[in-house]
């Protein structure tokens, strides 16, 4: 059974970073269930052979005092992993359960943190509630080393309700002073001094003296309740289903309002908010079933082009169709400063509201730089990707017509579409210079397919193999947004 490869491409720009030309055709081959379940059971798949291999081309990785190598380390695995749906699934609990650097400022705690994400990310909800709950960088970032059993401090307690399960609106100020005391005593252990060998790592600990073991009252349940009930009564409500569900939904099919408008604004689509929020009940808060339903889902089927990708999605996006990064690749150094450009600085969110996404992603600074990118690694032929590109078109036995150039061009790039106003101004670029096709294979002829590729990028469309902007599905507001977006590129021509 075969499937539609623009189905395929749609899935794994959303569950991964992208697909290449030469998988995507593999996959074809496939059911789209089973190409599903395969992304999703990420158990049984090996991991990266050759990550190790990264410390000997950056030494400075055995260093644990600087974020940016951290994230070098992060976008190698988002970019080569075999298991894409496991580094985005981190990717989206890093974006809900924001932790930062710049309060913690301590390496260690920092990668065990995102690893912690990474080995719960398609787990049970309550056990990756548990373990957040005992991750000293959490710990620390929302002052649960302060909690004590005298003397609380509500600060994990509210978030934990507010914006990392529930919402607001479901729960009772009282609810917050009972979590927090039930997470009295979750602590973590001093570390070694920083001087001067540097940081070392912290481990959690429950320090039992300073533990409230007194009746507590939480959500309507009575009980003397430590942190681990807390996160078990959480997880059984209608209300974390919703708020959880909203989350996915926002990240992986399409642009939802900023979180802080949720309790005032419903989901764009009640019907697919039921079908994740039964699955999440009936699967006990199984996050692989939610997933599996989720990608197998029309609503999801139906989504393409429907949401702005987060820096990071971009760029690991951008380098997987266009390069082959392996681990002594110069260019890794650079993505964290890259990402930081255009808005997102990994490890280190702006505030414990995570990033707001969506459209705001979008600025004309922001937008500048993904496109001057985008544009710089399709148009290298230094590339393996790029060229390949170039080559599927040129090395073709018959010669293409300005239509079906513009056409191969997209389904190329991932199968795309745009808008009409769009194909129109590819099809101007593609009806100039010789012919292509036929196995024509001269410099002329590839100059005209990397004109192509570059006129892709160039008209912002491009974003759309990054799921980036609304296209004719949305035809008032697709035109609206790309006529304002094309007078800002044309602002800012002279500075390509």
């Amino acid at each position: 059974m075969t499937t539609d490869k623009a189905l395929i491409a749609h899935l794994y720009r959303r569950a991964g970073f992208g697909i290449t030309h030469d998988l995507l055709e593999e996959l074809s081959k496939n059911s789209y269930d089973s190409i599903v379940d395969n992304l999703v059971e990420i158990d049984k798949i090996e991991d990266l052979p050759d990550e190790d291999i990264l410390s000997r081309y950056y030494p400075q990785l055995q260093s644990t005092d600087n974020f940016g190598l951290d994230n070098t380390r992060w976008f190698y695995r988002m970019i080569n992993s075999n298991k894409p749906l496991q580094e985005k699934m981190t990717l989206f609990w890093h974006h809900v359960f924001a932790t930062g650097w710049t309060k913690s400022e301590q390496g260690p705690t920092m990668i065990d943190h995102i690893a912690m994400l990474r080995k719960n990310c398609l787990l049970n909800l309550r056990v990756l509630l548990t373990d957040l709950a005992s991750d000293p960088a959490m710990i620390f970032w929302l002052d649960n080393c302060e909690n004590h059993g005298k003397n609380i401090n509500e600060n994990f307690g509210r978030e934990l309700l507010e914006l990392f399960s529930m919402g607001i609106g479901n729960y009772s100020e009282d609810d917050i002073k009972e979590a927090s005391r039930a997470f009295t005593g979750w602590t973590f252990e001093q570390p070694i001094p920083l001087y001067p060998y540097g940081h070392f790592k912290s481990q959690f600990i429950f320090d039992e003296e300073d533990h409230d073991f007194g009746e507590k009252e939480f959500l309507g349940n009575k009980g003397n309740f430590n942190g681990e009930d807390i996160v078990e009564i959480i997880v059984k409500t209608e209300a974390c289903a919703n708020f959880i569900s909203r989350h996915l939904y926002n990240f992986f099919v399409a642009d939802e309002p900023q979180i802080p408008a949720w309790s005032i604004e419903p989901p764009k689509d009640q019907e697919a908010m039921k079908i994740l929020v039964s699955t999440f009940m009936d699967s006990n808060a199984d996050m692989k079933e939610v997933m599996r339903a989720l990608f197998k889902s029309d609503f999801f089927k139906n989504s393409m082009f429907k949401r702005v990708k987060c820096p990071a999605e971009f760029i690991a996006g951008a380098l997987k169709l266009t390069s082959e990064i392996g681990p002594k690749d110069d260019r890794l150094a650079s993505l964290h400063g890259l990402s930081t450009v255009m808005g997102q600085t990994l490890l280190d969110p702006p505030t414990v509201e995570g990033w707001h996404t969506g459209k705001e992603w979008i600025d004309g600074g922001s937008l500048t730089e993904r496109i001057n990118y985008a544009v710089g690694l399709v148009t290298d032929m230094n590339n393996t990707g790029s060229k390949h590109l170039v080559d599927n078109l040129v090395n073709t036995d018959q010669e293409l017509s300005a239509e079906q150039l513009v056409n191969n061009v997209l389904q190329n790039a991932g199968h795309l579409e745009v808008s009409e106003q769009t194909f129109d101004q590819l099809l101007e670029i593609a009806s100039k210079g010789p012919s292509v096709g036929n196995n024509k294979d001269t410099e002329e002829v590839r100059e005209k397919v990397i004109e192509r590729y570059d006129g892709l990028a160039d008209s912002l469309y491009f974003y759309a193999f990054h799921d980036s902007f609304p296209t004719s599905n949305e035809e008032e507001e697709g035109i609206k947004v790309e006529q304002n977006l094309l007078r800002v590129i044309d602002a800012f021509k002279d500075f390509k």
